[in-house]
């Protein structure tokens, strides 16, 4: 049994953590104590922008008039993909009542939030794509109102393309708005006197740190880092597309790691002379990017067995997993930890971040050890509720009363003997000890 390690990662998405803890933190300080006026001051200051922050509906028609027809029917084509999926979630999910003991009916009902903030970055790249996931999404779980945001795009107003995904995704208010101010605004309600009940989307450290710090003031899709893309290969994948693929994941920023668990020595060697080569050819914005993300966060392992490159990816959990080897079903009945599984050469990475359908909001740093990505279940309340006749009030009530005084609550108790007492004046019950401390 041996695992080797090719190619070692110089750093860790943790490694820039506490720099932006620090600069999220006194942020939402000062938009928690001045408000929308702290929020106009940050879009002046980080994106230059001092123009309206909540859109017109006069001014997204206008601006949805500069979208080239084609650009239109390739963003409506993608908001079809990842609204039929999101809508078979929803019916995925169900309502229920059984009967648990005689006379006591308990059930679940599946509701949506009210209020859905959704944000896209505006950073290096138009983020198209993360316009529709998220409020696509979230309408298909049928939320009531959906606030979307974005920055101004390189100096100017929000990205044309992405105004229209929004707009076309169902968005009700779209806001030019970035960062943390963007974040702080849809869960505080600023601009529009809706507090957000969930904050999804992806975003950079700082938008990442925000909603981490906002967490359980609002709900979030995940807790989301830099994006992360592994390949499983074997002896029958292509080189050529293995690192064709890890490259172009590699583009998204400085920090994403690209890596690679294969059982073939002979692939490793070749993708990792491949590599530098493809980033080489690619335009100064994505070189630069690729370049340092490989060089700082790229791996490569070799393992001489697929039960042991199981264990590895397992281990690293990847937002992003794909797989090009054999026997393609034995690996998604083993594989368990990941974001979203991509099965044979034929799809990749950037099917499923564009257009193919499910969603491309994923937990990265090893949260997908324990968590899913953005789904419609985030925007959904699974919740209880129960109902029982006087007769099984009485077989409760008496259980009820035994283990709260077990545990020392005799308030507790007393609200089961109360009813006992109502419905059963004249029948003696063992309620267990009053408790006297």
């Amino acid at each position: 049994m041996t695992i080797t390690t090719l190619k070692k990662a110089a750093k860790t998405p943790e490694t820039e953590t506490a720099t932006a803890q620090k600069v999220v933190t006194e942020m939402l300080a000062e938009i928690a104590a001045n408000g929308e006026a702290a929020v106009r001051a940050y879009a002046r200051k980080l994106d230059g922008w001092e123009g309206d922050i909540v859109l017109s509906r006069a001014e997204i028609d206008r601006r949805a008039a500069e979208v080239p027809a084609q650009v239109r029917r390739d963003i409506d084509f993608a908001i079809r993909q990842v609204s039929d999926f999101a809508h078979a979630q929803r019916r995925s999910l169900s309502e229920f009542s059984v009967e648990l003991h005689p006379g006591v009916v308990a059930g679940q009902r599946v509701l949506p939030v009210n209020v859905a903030g959704c944000y896209a970055p505006a950073g290096r790249y138009a983020h198209i794509a993360s316009a529709y996931m998220g409020v696509a999404t979230a309408k298909a779980a049928g939320v009531k109102t959906i606030v979307a945001c974005s920055g101004p795009f390189r100096g100017g107003p929000m990205h044309p393309y992405l105004l229209y995904a929004f707009d076309r995704a169902g968005a009700d208010v779209i806001m030019t708005l970035g960062g943390v101010q963007a974040i702080a605004t849809m869960a505080d309600g600023l601009f529009t006197g809706k507090p957000a009940d969930v904050i999804v989307g992806p975003g950079n450290k700082f938008v990442a740190e925000a909603k981490r710090t906002l967490f359980g003031k609002v709900g979030i899709d995940v807790f989301a880092g830099p994006s992360e893309v592994a390949v499983i290969a074997d002896d029958s994948a292509d080189p050529a597309i293995v690192a064709s693929d890890l490259v172009g994941q590699a583009e998204h920023g400085h920090e994403s790691p690209a890596w690679l668990f294969t059982t073939s020595r002979e692939l490793a060697d070749e993708v990792m002379q491949r590599v530098p080569a493809l980033i080489e050819k690619l335009p100064p914005t994505a070189r630069d990017a690729a370049g340092a993300a490989w060089r700082d966060y790229g791996e490569v392992i070799v393992c001489d067995s697929r039960e042991e490159v199981i264990e590895v990816s397992d281990r690293y959990a990847s937002e992003h997993l794909e797989v090009h080897a054999r026997e393609l079903n034995w690996w998604l009945e083993h594989l368990t930890c990941y974001g979203s599984l991509f099965l044979g050469e034929e799809t990749t990475v950037a099917y499923g971040d564009k257009a193919s359908g499910p969603n491309h909001v994923l937990p990265t740093k090893g949260a997908a050890r324990y968590s899913g990505g953005l789904s419609v279940h985030k925007f959904m309340k699974t919740l209880t509720w129960q109902r029982m006749t006087r007769e099984a009030a009485r077989d409760i009530g008496e259980v009820t009363a035994r283990i709260s005084r077990l545990e020392g609550m005799e308030a507790h108790a007393r609200t089961a003997d109360d009813r006992l007492a109502k419905y059963y004046p004249a029948q003696t019950f063992a309620l267990g000890e009053p408790v006297q401390v």
